[in-house]
């Protein structure tokens, strides 16, 4: 049973409808104490970094969310800003991210892309746990933002917008998108029923 996590941040409804289609069991989690009924979790998000740091910590949501992910090891989908918050830092923002992955947010500085970065985009696959079927995979992006990992090792995809940028990541149970699967077709149908095989 997947949980998508309902910190005020997120495209909630949209995730559980593709779930729904999927027919992958899930359910909306208010309040912290809810984690512990889902096997999987989603963190969504859309805004600014400070303000979702801002939000779970309003929500007393990351001594929970660090308890089930970090120590009991259950798998974690980030999508978007969610993707951005389990890093260390974001440019876009003074706050200090929840530091799960070795990594820091930039952005997009060069003037020769329209920033956000915004439509359909290929991707390199370089981990099939989230892409196992040799797709040519594409993917919705909307993002001024990206991550960049201190280690390639934890790079499961690229995507190139003028350069490469890591498009997803993956550390043991830690998981996440730059793109929208809830957004990206059979394409985004396909990672989030991989996720869900974890």
């Amino acid at each position: 049973m997947i949980g998508i996590i309902s910190y005020g941040c997120g495209n909630i409804l949209s995730i559980k409808n593709m779930l729904d289609y999927l027919r992958i069991k899930s359910f909306i989690i208010d309040s912290p104490d809810q984690i512990i009924d889902a096997t999987k979790l989603i963190l969504p998000g859309v805004g600014s970094f400070d303000n979702g740091i801002q939000k779970l910590v309003d929500g007393l949501w990351i001594e929970e969310l660090e308890k089930h992910v970090l120590v009991n090891k259950k798998p974690v989908l980030g999508i978007c800003l969610g993707m951005q918050l389990m890093c260390k830092s974001s440019d876009e923002g003074s706050l200090k991210g929840l530091g799960w992955i070795d990594a820091k947010v930039l952005k997009f500085e060069s003037k020769n892309i329209k920033v956000p970065h915004m439509g359909w985009n290929e991707i390199s696959v370089q981990k099939d746990t989230l892409f196992k079927n040799n797709l040519r995979y594409r993917f919705y992006f909307v993002h001024s933002y990206f991550v960049m990992c201190l280690s390639s090792q934890i790079i499961s995809s690229k995507c190139e917008y003028e350069n490469n940028f890591t498009s997803s990541f993956e550390k043991e149970n830690i998981f996440g998108v730059q793109f929208h699967p809830e957004k990206s077709h059979k394409f985004g149908m396909e990672v989030l029923k991989n996720f869900n095989n974890v």
